[in-house]
């Protein structure tokens, strides 16, 4: 369970292409939209960053999926880490599956994505254009620099300010991606937003953004 009373977790299996996905979806009473995370290298579904986001996007009346892109065996090959397509690919069909779902039907969908895993956001959201939104914690844009075109959900880069080589990575990002997006700096804050107070801004402004645009796109509907 997660910090929330209101949230109801549960560990999921989905299915893609031959494998299966681990998963913990929490759904909070009346959700207003559905945030699935993919996350870095080296890193899980039980990853404590990710998981404190997800629970502030909880507390906002959101779903999260936190999702183990790789299997157990995959992750042992560091190329599969780096297959931006393969995760994307995974993340999307973990997007179908999540339609599926009765709680969750007709919900408009996020991507979370940290580090790696922002790639793979990144490249879902090119892939399956009803993508409501992105936020990238940390992330590595330019594994999927020849899909950021194609991105037409509302973005939000969010970079520490001491993460020099990431943050100009972001920045060339920022101007190759179609629809609305921002690159917020977190000042004196390192690649994993371990100083104090970094992560917590993280949460806030990823909180900020998807219930904004996950909003707007649930009145499209």
């Amino acid at each position: 369970m997660f910090d929330s009373v209101w949230t109801v977790s549960r560990e999921v299996l989905i299915p893609s292409k031959g494998t299966t996905l681990l998963g913990t979806l929490a759904v909070p009473a009346a959700p207003t939209g559905v945030v699935a995370f993919a996350h870095g290298s080296g890193s899980s579904r039980s990853s404590p960053r990710n998981r404190r986001v997800a629970t502030g996007l909880n507390e906002a009346g959101l779903a999260t999926l936190l999702l183990d892109l790789l299997t157990v065996d995959e992750e042992r090959d560091r190329r599969n880490v780096f297959d931006v397509s393969l995760l994307a690919t995974r993340l999307v069909a973990a997007t179908s599956w999540l339609e599926t779902e009765p709680e969750l039907y007709g919900l408009p969908v996020g991507y979370f994505g940290a580090s790696t895993g922002a790639a793979a956001a990144l490249w879902a959201a090119a892939e399956y254009p009803r993508a409501a939104a992105v936020v990238s914690r940390g992330g590595r844009p330019d594994l999927a620099a020849k899909r950021l075109h194609r991105v037409h959900a509302p973005t939000l880069l969010i970079v520490g300010g001491l993460d020099e080589v990431v943050l100009e990575l972001n920045r060339s990002a920022l101007e190759l991606l179609s629809g609305h997006a921002e690159l917020h700096v977190v000042p004196g804050a390192t690649h994993l937003f371990e100083e104090p107070g970094a992560l917590d801004e993280v949460t806030c402004l990823a909180r900020d953004w998807f219930v904004r645009h996950l909003s707007e796109a649930g009145d499209d509907r």
